[in-house]
């Protein structure tokens, strides 16, 4: 490293104070409960995405004591659409813990913050220097990338070598008498200025002293090893009507969008015709011999996950006689805003696609 590193930190909080206008309702915010509020949301969303959700949960939730003590169901439904639903399952988890050990009371230590559910390094970090500025320095993707670029460090951020190196560095560059300001002005920095695509590199302040910029390494760094693997998986869902109700239930297998619900689901390798469904094992396991009359399919809907794509289909069955289904219930049709659904549900369910009911 031939550049001094308080130049990089004093430059960093120069830009904050002076230049950095970057608007979120959480920033500043000195309450550990939004704070860890915001950072759980943000978790693989992005700001626009999760800004809407942030308030929503203040308004319906503005204590931890009163989150603690919201019925499971009604916190997925407020959830809804943000993905990553086992965020929210640690989170309620993290809110009845903070409330029946701490007494309502957010820890104000690091492992204390660190220890409970669903909170990691980079979340507890970020908590503790915000809400308590205590000297953690935060390590996220943001964080990664100015600190890659402008030390040119090429070693990949995703191996155990890179994760010790970052977080050493990281720790060195903060200032312990303005950890927060710090940690906030490395992460907009990131977000606006040092972006993953088309960077701001002629307006940077940092720009004379970047060794990425100077090697013409910025759109190289940084390193990852490891290539994102994305699985395809074909969701066919049967919307099994009975007398104005039908079949949902909720998942409970450890696989993606548990605790949420859906109707009766036949996953298969490719895409399939409903000729092929009728003829597959799992819709005989569903109705056996019985032949329920097929009404309507829906166009395709496609819903992208970090590591998988679902690519799902609706199909509208009416039986006479309802089949004996363990573990789904009967709901009346027009409750169905009652239960919290994956997206892919949902935006079927709000399209014009109601007609197949």
């Amino acid at each position: 490293m031939i550049f001094p590193r308080h130049f990089f930190t004093e430059k960093l909080l120069e830009w904050n104070r002076e230049v950095n206008t970057r608007n979120m309702p959480w920033k500043g915010e000195k309450d550990p409960y939004r704070i860890w509020l915001s950072e759980i949301i943000l978790q693989q969303t992005r700001v626009e995405q999760g800004w809407p959700y942030y308030e929503r949960f203040i308004q319906h939730y503005p204590t931890v004591e009163k989150l603690a003590a919201a019925p499971e169901e009604e916190v997925f439904r407020l959830w809804q659409g943000l993905g990553y639903y086992a965020r929210c399952k640690n989170m309620l988890a993290a809110a009845r813990e903070i409330t029946n050990t701490y007494l309502g009371k957010f820890p104000d230590q690091y492992e204390q913050i660190k220890s409970l559910k669903g909170i990691g390094p980079y979340t507890a970090a970020a908590i503790a220097s915000f809400a308590f500025n205590l000297p953690y320095a935060v390590l996220d993707g943001n964080v990664f990338r100015v600190l890659s670029r402008y030390f040119g460090i090429e070693t990949p951020i995703d191996s155990t070598a890179g994760k010790k190196q970052f977080d050493t560095l990281a720790q060195e560059l903060l200032p312990e008498d303005a950890s927060a300001a710090y940690n906030q002005s490395i992460m907009d920095f990131g977000a606006v200025v040092c972006k993953p695509q088309q960077p701001l590199c002629d307006d940077c302040p940092l720009r004379k002293k970047c060794v990425a910029l100077q090697h013409q390494l910025v759109p190289l760094l940084p390193i990852k090893t490891k290539k994102l693997q994305i699985k395809k998986r074909y969701f066919n869902y049967l919307l099994v009507n009975y007398k104005e109700q039908i079949f949902i239930r909720k998942r409970t297998d450890s696989d993606i969008w548990q605790n949420l619900h859906e109707f009766l689901l036949i996953e298969t390798t490719a895409p399939s015709d409903i000729t092929e469904l009728q003829t597959s094992e799992a819709f005989r396991n569903y109705f056996g011999n019985a032949k329920p009359e097929i009404e309507r399919v829906s166009a395709p809907f496609k819903q992208q996950l970090t590591h998988q794509t679902i690519h799902s289909q609706f199909i509208s069955i009416h039986v006479k006689k309802p089949p004996v289904l363990p573990g789904f219930m009967l709901v009346p049709r027009n409750s169905l805003n009652n239960y919290a659904f994956p997206k892919t549900i949902t935006t079927f369910l709000e399209s014009n696609h109601l007609q197949l009911f």
